[in-house]
Parts: C-alpha cells; structure tokens; sequence
C-alpha cells in the first residue's frame, strides 16, 4: 500500500491541499495521512472544519511571537517522532511557508521522495518576498516530484536544471478550492458586511507580508483614507490577526467613516465577499490567482511577484505601496468603465478548477 503524508500548517496551504487531500483519499488503496504543524492555529482550524479534514497528527507548535527558527525547530522535531513510527513513501508539502519547508527537511533526512505543489515560482531575489522566496527555492532542491502552477514556473524549474519528466503543469489547487465554496445566495455571517451597500463598489483589502510591517502599511492606510473620501465605495480592510499589523489598521483606520475593519473572516466568508467585490488591493500570494477565477482585478502591494503570469495577462498590476501610486490605481479601475473591463475580463492564467484531480493522476502513474 503506497503511504503519502501530507504536510501543512497555515490557513493558505490547507486551503490548497484540502482539494488534493480529497482526491487523494478516493483511492483506497492508499494509506493517506494529514499531518499539520498547527503554525496557523485558529485560522487553519477554520479551513479544515470548512472543508471536513481530520488531521490524523498535529504538532502543535503555535507559540506565542515564536520565531521562524523556533517554528522550524518544533516541525523538525515533531515529524521526526512521526517518521519513526510511521515511514512514508512520499511527502506532499505546499508553497514556501515555514513549515513547507521544515517538512520537506524532514522528508529529505529520512530519505522519502518529498512532493512539491506549487512548485517553480521565482523572484528576482531570495529576500523578497522574505523569508517565502527563499522557502520555495530550498523546497526545491529537496525535491523529487514538482507540480507547477503553470508553464512559467515549469520552466523556471527546467532552468535550474530540474529533470523535464519530474515537473508537471497542474494548474493551481487554489482554483478549485475557491470554485467548490463560491455560492451566488451566499448570506454574509459578519453583521458588519451584512450592512454593506453592494449597490456601491466594493473595494477588498488585505496586508500581512513581512516587508509591509511598519511605514509601508501606514502609507497603504493613508491611501486608503483618501480612496474613500475620493471615490463613492465601500472598503473593507480584512485584518490578519497577527498584532503588529491590527495595531496600525485600528490606530490609523479605526475612526474612518468609509473604512470598516474586520477581523481576517473564515475562508467560506472571505471567498464569497471576494465574490461580490469590485476589486483587491493586497500582497497576498495566493489571492493574485483567486481573484481573477471570479474576474476580479487585483492590485499588488508589492514591487515584485512570483506570479508574473498575472500581470502578463492583465489580471494583476502591481502598486507598490507609495501612496500616490495607490490611490491613482484604484481610483482609475473605479472611475474608468473600460479600463475596469479590460483587467476584469482578461483570462486567469492559473488554472480551470482540475489541478487536484491532475496532481493525483500523476501520482498514480508514478508509482504504478
């Protein structure tokens, strides 16, 4: 019987292996175990009640302000005891997080094939996104399979001398996810986006990158505040619970009366306000791939991006967070009909919604 781990531990890489867990378990004869490091804890407990996934191990390594290196040190540690106990024949892990990429360590120390999903996404340097890029790159040369997002990251892979047949283009998992909890009756739970005008455009933001701590997210806030006296539009600001960053949304936005902050909603609730948006200002990752699937157009606090494919097709434009530069950018996308249909209709380079069901395929035939 084949035994796959699947390793995670935030709120994004469950939400991304949670369609890829599913495919996996309908072949029974597999032995597939779920083991989360626990490094999101509230928030990764709400995708795995959302999408009915039991962990069958969780480390549990939350700690309050732990470090990067006390979050890998725990992980190490405790997929050590696991591997001991139980030996698998491949481990998956998802993306560039901490504990992505303590698991593929783990796996490489006892000599298990490691999985890499969304494998192959590059910047121009291994300190932006910090420490996410360098993540990636390390999971990368632990690897064995590499399921890339798209044919740019494939390639990205091949360049850096990855064997052709070890790297599939799969599409991203995120698709699916999103597309499995989107409903158009969808009745918001939050009585502050119950009260939401939606016959006004509805602009989304969220920010928790590392490099936007401190000045860069008080000029983003400044933006904002003047977004909202400019353009005729409701704002919500989903706030990451993490509190250096509620600090400055709450001090700088808490008095704003066209402003509403919430705290980060479960998946299920954010996926369907992503929905009923207008646009996304954020510098997150994995929602430069979201939004577009519901033809939502994206500006990127960031200068650069893993995900060019998005920009290339128009979906994505990134915005830094120089103040001027925001404001300008949203106000445009709300005030100029075609240049809002131009971003909102560009095709979404990140897949069809089919990418679990590929990556299990594939998987198949490998160890047939």
């Amino acid at each position: 019987m084949l035994k796959i781990a699947v390793v995670f531990g935030t709120r994004p890489e469950a939400i991304k292996m949670a369609p890829l867990i599913n495919e996996l378990k309908k072949q029974n004869a597999w032995e597939t175990r779920v083991i989360v490091s626990g490094q999101h804890r509230e928030m990764l407990d709400q995708v795995l009640r959302i999408f009915k996934i039991k962990p069958d191990c969780d480390l549990q390594v939350m700690r309050a302000q732990q470090s990067l290196s006390e979050i890998t040190i725990r992980v190490l540690e405790g997929l050590n005891t696991v591997f001991r106990k139980w030996r698998p024949d491949l481990v998956l892990v998802h993306g560039d997080t901490t504990t992505a990429l303590a698991g593929a360590l783990a796996g490489f120390y006892w000599k298990i094939p490691i999985g890499h999903v969304e494998a192959g996404l590059r910047t121009p340097t291994i300190w932006n996104p910090f420490p996410e890029e360098a993540n990636r790159r390390l999971i990368d040369v632990l690897s064995s399979l590499y399921f890339a997002p798209t044919e740019r990251a494939a390639e990205n892979l091949r360049g850096e001398g990855i064997e052709p047949g070890q790297v599939f283009v799969t599409g991203n998992t995120v698709i699916d996810a999103l597309l499995s909890v989107v409903r158009e009756d969808y009745l918001f739970r939050d009585p502050i986006l119950q009260q939401l005008d939606l016959s006004k455009p509805l602009l989304i933001v969220t920010a928790h990158r590392r490099e936007n701590w401190g000045d860069p997210l008080r000029t983003v806030c400044q933006a904002l505040l003047a977004i909202g006296e400019r353009c005729r539009c409701e704002i919500v600001v989903a706030m990451h619970r993490n509190p250096v960053l509620q600090e400055i949304f709450l001090g700088l936005l808490g008095q704003a009366p066209h402003i509403k902050l919430i705290e980060a909603p479960d998946y299920l609730e954010f996926a369907n306000l992503l929905a009923k948006s207008t646009l996304l200002l954020t510098d997150s990752g994995g929602l430069q791939e979201e939004a577009p699937a519901l033809g939502k157009p994206v500006l990127v606090l960031r200068e650069v991006t893993e995900r060019p494919e998005g920009v290339e097709a128009g979906t994505v434009k990134l915005v830094g967070t120089e103040k001027e530069t925001i404001i300008s950018s949203v106000c445009s996308l709300l005030e100029d009909k075609g240049l809002y249909a131009k971003m909102s209709k560009a095709q979404n380079p990140y897949g069809d919604g089919s990418a679990a069901r590929r990556i299990r395929q594939i998987i198949e035939e490998k160890y047939r």
